[in-house]
């Protein structure tokens, strides 16, 4: 399953910007899961000094994060194709 990641910027508290974004983009997309699209966030990473957030989704289209992250109200930059190594697992994902 293709990896994607979102790029936006999250002035302000770092530590509360990611909770909420995180909640938001998991609700978004479970709500879109319950309806049978494949998407599933996987996590974000808050880089504090660029106020710069990434959020890595699993989805079969770059389309469908979009879709995830608008239905969320989450504001973002880019959505990017991402190779992850899990690193538990090992291995391009």
């Amino acid at each position: 399953m293709p990896h994607y990641l979102v790029e936006r910027f999250l002035p302000g508290d770092p530590a509360a910007q990611l909770a909420a974004v995180g909640d938001r983009a998991r609700r978004s997309s479970e709500h879109l899961r319950s309806e049978g699209v494949h998407v599933r966030y996987l996590g974000s990473t808050m880089v504090p000094e660029d106020e710069t957030c990434f959020c890595l989704f699993e989805a079969l289209s770059l389309e469908v994060v979009r879709r995830a992250n608008e239905g969320a109200g989450l504001a973002f930059e880019r959505i990017l194709r991402a190779l992850w190594i899990d690193g538990e697992k090992g291995g391009t994902q």
